[in-house]
């Protein structure tokens, strides 16, 4: 026995995160079959929505009408026109946008809501009463009307038109229209005098502006004429350069230019003096070699010597060398040579000596002369430096004077623009673009077209959230799709309600496959015993029907199961394992035969008997039973001795099938101490009654000591609006009904 259980003294192997690998994906059958089953209580909800927005729409058409009055308002670029300039600037279209709204929040502003509501016609509208409503605070009451109005009164600006939506929604299409129309009108007013109110401000202070620039314009006048008496110089206002050069200039250069040219003098003189000393001393230039030859007295001395040269000749012919005559007319030569050269030395003496004088006369002459020059020359400096402060000053005067000149041009024309913008009626930056009619027809919210459906549409909004919450509170393990999704356990039955299928209707739920074999109920069970033996793995013997709860079925499963089994010409022993509360043997009283017999499995657990003694027979073929026996005081530890594994062993070699019937995992420890000892568990779920924490504490519980869980039976499954037992129902009646007949 031991080596066919290999779960009986271990936890059975789970692999990781077994208990999370439940899919808990809503799919869409599903979905639609949770609405099919409360289709009624949505339709229901709907016609009632439906009703509530008829009704209520209605009632505020009635008693709370509401109209809305619309109108525009055009606003212009936000720049200042140049009515001088023909050429319109272009504003870009975020800032003209921008204007817009900073306009639409001034017209909502309190200041400009509080100025509306001081006008006479706006607090004689029956809206001012109501609003007012004499009993309260005047004071609360105009704070009232005042966020009534920022409720109800819209300013919208339009991105890509140039206009601003104005509109007013209250009770009367009369009043509605009056108040916007009102509003519209004290705005532009007010926005087109505060526009007036700063171009007068602006041509107040250009205009004051303007006295000050004459004033400052006369007072340079008379500064102008405060240099010129100051200074003596009349001619301060012509103008200077290449052409026209003042006098004292004039006389200034000309005393620079010959200054220079005695400069340049003196310093010839200079270097003559030089050279003139040096040709003193050295030997006798050409120059005044022909000034010597041009003396008359030399002239006279070479005519002489000339003369007596030519004797001399003729005398040599005649007397000879040695001759007396020869000889004194040499003599006479040489005294006129003798004097013909000291006549030419003294007047190459004279000659250069009267030259360094005069040039050293004429330098002094050139400084004497440059030294007065100098001294005019200081005075016309002076005299210039004078002219050119003055000139300075002039001009500084005239050009602050024509400064203010050009300034007095542009005020004059900046004036006669604010005059011109004074009158312009495009002024202002809006213009109203017409009235605000009557409106004919209610704002859409006082539409049937939106009252009726919205009612309609809110009613099955309504409608579905109920489903869907009675379906979340409703934690049972009603369908199948609940097993697939919540419990990390294998599905390998579904047994449905008894109340479904009429063919067991006089029929004990324990004898199904027995009395009712053609029924729906005992075919299921016929099914879950194959799927028990397509089970992947080695093949059981020893199987324990188990459950959370009380009352789930666990007898009727183990019952209808082991007479299944026991069709196949199998050997079955059905063992009543629950000590505390057994009913195997109230489901066989009427086939066995010594029903009084109490013998069962509390006399072989005690040793009371042996098991062949308490082993009875039961009117289905294959099938035997072993009943609890007498009630003790210690059904736990009766199961978890060695008597019931013993037991088991010898049971399970004389039997094909050994199934137990336990009590419930979550009331007693017995059902775990039976779930140790059976080769397999199957977990019984009643969509009745048992919830989905039930049933994943007790799949825990059987997990933690090691059961080898193979599945679950749903059992009681009802066949609900959009699920598929009504039609298996039906179609098995119809596969059924040629055998029938």
């Amino acid at each position: 026995m031991s080596k066919s259980n290999p779960t009986a003294t271990g936890r059975r192997p789970t692999s990781p995160g077994a208990r999370g690998s439940a899919e808990t994906v809503l799919t869409p059958k599903e979905a639609l079959g949770m609405l099919r089953r409360h289709l009624w209580l949505i339709l229901f909800m709907t016609l009632i929505g439906g009703a509530v927005g008829t009704g209520g729409w209605y009632l505020i058409r009635r008693y709370l009408p509401l109209y809305r009055a619309e109108t525009a308002i055009k606003v212009l670029p936000p720049i200042d026109t140049d009515p001088m300039n023909i050429v319109v600037a272009q504003v870009q279209q975020d800032i003209r946008y921008g204007h817009r709204v900073s306009l639409a929040n001034l017209m909502k502003s309190q200041s400009t809501l509080q100025e509306l509501l001081q006008r006479d016609e706006v607090r004689g509208t029956k809206w001012w009463r109501q609003t007012m409503n004499g009993r309260e605070d005047p004071v609360r009451a105009a704070v009232k009307a005042v966020r009534c109005l920022e409720r109800n009164l819209t300013a919208f600006p339009h991105r890509e038109a140039e206009h601003i939506q104005v509109s007013m929604t209250c009770g009367s299409p009369g009043e509605a229209a009056l108040l916007v129309n009102q509003m519209v009108n004290l705005f532009v007013y007010k926005h087109g005098e505060t526009q007036r109110g700063d171009i007068r401000q602006r041509l107040a202070e250009v205009t004051q502006r303007q006295s000050a620039v004459e004033q400052e314009i006369r007072q340079g006048e008379a500064d102008l004429q405060n240099v010129t008496r100051r200074t003596g110089i009349t001619d301060l206002d012509q103008p200077t350069g290449r052409y026209f050069q003042h006098t004292i200039t004039l006389r200034l250069n000309e005393l620079d230019r010959q200054e220079s040219n005695l400069s340049l003098g003196i310093r010839q003189f200079q270097a003559d003096i030089g050279n003139l000393r040096q040709l003193a001393e050295g030997p006798i230039t050409e120059q005044i070699q022909q000034l010597i030859e041009g003396d008359p007295l030399m002239v006279w001395l070479a005519q002489q010597q000339a003369a007596l040269e030519a004797q001399l000749s003729s005398q040599l012919t005649k007397f000879g060398e040695t001759h007396r005559v020869v000889r004194q007319a040499r003599e006479r030569i040489e005294e006129v040579r003798s004097r013909r050269e000291q006549r030419r030395l003294e007047i190459a003496e004279q000659t250069r000596r009267a030259n360094l004088m005069n040039a050293r006369d004429a330098l002094r002459v050139l400084e004497e002369r440059l030294a007065e020059l100098q001294k005019l020359r200081a005075a016309a400096l002076e005299e210039q430096k004078r002219l050119d402060e003055a000139r300075s000053e002039y001009e500084r005067i005239v050009k602050t004077r024509d400064e203010r000149v050009e300034t007095l041009n542009q005020i004059k024309m900046q004036i006669e623009k604010y005059r011109i913008l004074l009158d312009d009626p495009q002024t202002p930056k809006v213009q109203s673009v017409g009235l605000a009619p009557e409106p004919l027809e209610m704002v859409l919210s006082r539409h049937i077209l939106l009252w009726v459906p919205g009612g309609t549409m809110l009613g099955l909004i309504l409608g579905l959230s109920l489903a869907l919450l009675v379906e979340m509170l409703n934690d049972l393990v009603r369908t199948p799709s609940d097993v697939r999704r919540f419990l990390p356990v294998p599905l390998l039955g579904i047994i449905p309600d008894a109340y479904e299928d009429h063919a067991v209707d006089d029929v004990d739920l324990c004898d199904v496959v027995q009395k009712a074999p053609d029924s729906l109920l005992g075919e299921s069970y016929r099914r879950c015993r194959t799927n028990l033996e397509l089970l992947a793995g080695e093949p059981f013997k020893t199987l324990l029907i188990a459950s959370g709860q009380a009352g789930d079925g666990k007898t009727s499963m183990a019952c209808n199961l082991a007479a299944a089994f026991a069709a196949k010409y199998e050997r079955v022993l059905l063992i009543d394992a629950n000590l505390r509360q057994p009913s195997v043997h109230i489901a066989f009283a009427s086939e066995d035969a010594d029903d009084d017999d109490p013998t069962g499995l509390t006399n072989v657990l005690t040793g009371e008997c042996a098991v062949s003694e308490a082993i009875r027979p039961s009117n289905v073929a294959g099938l035997d039973l072993l009943h609890a026996g007498p009630p003790v005081g210690n059904p736990a530890e009766l199961l978890a001795g060695p008597g019931m594994k013993d037991l088991i062993e010898s049971a399970a070699r004389e039997y094909d099938r050994i199934i137990l019937d336990s009590p419930p995992v979550l009331l007693v420890s017995d059902a775990k101490i039976l779930a140790r000892l059976a080769e397999a568990t199957l977990l019984l779920c009643n969509a009745a009654t048992t919830q989905r924490g039930a049933a994943e504490r007790a799949i825990f519980e059987l997990e933690d000591v090691g059961a080898n869980l193979v599945g679950c039976v749903l059992f009681g499954a009802e066949a609900l609006k959009g699920g598929y037992f009504r039609r298996q129902f039906r179609a098995y009646r119809r596969y059924l009904k040629p055998r029938r007949a």
